[in-house]
């Protein structure tokens, strides 16, 4: 039942797959997605629309888990989700993209991912239509049902991929360009109604792979079934009611003492991203939204600044503060083994497609949280991000070389690592590791 799928316990449990500690930001966005939940059970409808989101700004360095947090909240709920960096917008009168598009754009990422739900379910539904039209194709005589689903049950596995067939394609209602020859004002008006009639000579028939027949037909079909129109008010409502915008970067547009009035005012764009946060009414094409209660979830990491520096009636649309902490080695080594499909795994299953077995040792695992603690405190603090600059450094020459001549198991110990780093040489150039 959903009421139980999605209490904040389950939520957290749902994200601590993906996100290694920021246990108090995990739970801060599960109180929220629970209170749209109740709130949407609340009997007294005038009581229900005067409840709105208590919107969040999470607070931390880069790679610390930020933006995947609402991306998983997102995925986790099957919620509208769009990402916008705050840097991007720019006040009214100034070239630049207006604070709007944010609405009309999660508009639309929801209608597009909708109608492609929509597609992959009318997918199923008529493939075996497809593939029963094909094996008459094939043999155009009278099947026993026994032979027929001996030859679909071929056609599924490939057998006839290269197979030509038959089809016919529907006509396309272009104005045509018309050349007209005749030796009679009768022949004329004869070959005129054959150039623009669909049931005319021209040969509307074609011989192609029976694997291109199958999505040709299975277009053909869907095109003629969706109706689009039909799910626009579900997509409108879906936006209005779990909309979740995550908005990041937004530390760049606080007013700090040393801004240059130079720059379009930052200010500025805080006053009018505000209505949107507030609640407004913002015009898209398929129709009014009203931004009420969507969730805003709002990121940066404020190291020269503060929320405190945002105007005042800006916070306040912000209720709940969460500030992250820094990983530490142990929250690196968990990410790298414990996550659900973590880099590990992802480079492991990369690299056996290649015939080479990959394994790394505790140790080895170990000096990797190591060496990108130790680079982030050198040269630039990217969080976790750093996990990535490692892994294709110490992978590099194994990539590169793979396919061998045989099948290989590599096994990667602290030693192996090392000496990619050259750990104990004062000559390594840290350039390489600066994004």
């Amino acid at each position: 039942m959903l009421k139980d799928k999605f209490t904040p316990k389950k939520i957290v449990e749902e994200l601590d797959k993906y996100i290694i500690s920021q246990d108090e930001a995990k739970k801060n966005v599960a109180i929220s997605l629970r209170n749209r939940y109740r709130r949407k059970q609340i009997v007294d409808k005038k009581l229900q629309i005067e409840i709105t989101p208590k919107n969040i700004i999470l607070i931390g360095p880069t790679g610390v888990g930020k933006t995947e947090i609402a991306r998983r909240l997102a995925k986790v709920t099957d919620s509208p989700f769009i990402k916008v960096e705050a840097t991007k917008f720019t006040e009214v009168g100034y070239v630049g993209k207006d604070v709007e598009a944010i609405i009309k754009d999660l508009v639309n990422l929801t209608y597009q991912n909708m109608k492609k739900r929509k597609i992959e379910e009318l997918r199923e539904e008529y493939l075996p239509i497809i593939y029963n039209k094909i094996a008459k194709k094939l043999k155009p005589y009278e099947l026993l049902d026994e032979e027929k689903a001996k030859i679909i049950e071929e056609i599924k596995k490939g057998k006839y991929d290269e197979e030509k067939i038959e089809i016919e394609r529907k006509p396309k209602f272009d104005i045509p360009v018309i050349e007209i020859n005749a030796s009679s004002p009768d022949e004329g008006l004869k070959n005129l109604f054959d150039s623009i009639s669909p049931f005319g000579k021209k040969d509307n028939k074609k011989n192609i792979k029976v694997k291109n027949a199958i999505d040709y037909l299975l277009k053909e079909l869907i095109d003629e079934s969706i109706d689009t129109e039909e799910f626009i008010p579900e997509v409108l409502k879906k936006v209005e009611e779990d909309g979740i915008v995550f908005i990041d970067e937004i530390d760049k547009i606080a007013e700090r003492e040393s801004y240059s009035r130079g720059e379009v005012s930052r200010q500025g764009v805080q006053r009018d991203i505000l209505p949107i946060i507030e609640g407004t009414t913002v015009i898209t094409k398929f129709g009014p939204v009203k931004t009420d209660h969507i969730l805003f979830i709002a990121a940066g990491a404020f190291s020269q600044s503060s929320p405190s520096d945002l105007m005042p009636e800006l916070q306040g649309r912000f209720p709940v503060k969460v500030e992250l902490k820094s990983l530490t080695k142990k929250d690196f080594i968990e990410i790298l083994t414990k996550v659900d499909n973590n880099l590990l795994k992802q480079y492991i299953e990369l690299l056996k497609v290649d015939g080479v077995e990959l394994e790394f040792t505790k140790t080895a695992i170990e000096v990797i949280a190591e060496i990108s603690i130790d680079l982030n405190t050198k040269v630039e603090n990217i969080g976790a991000r750093r996990l990535h600059t490692v892994l294709e450094s110490v992978l590099k020459e194994i990539m590169f070389e793979a396919p061998f001549e045989k099948e290989k198991k590599i096994k990667l110990n602290r030693k192996d690592i090392e000496k990619v780093f050259d750990i104990k040489s004062d000559k390594e150039n840290l350039n390489n590791y600066i994004l």
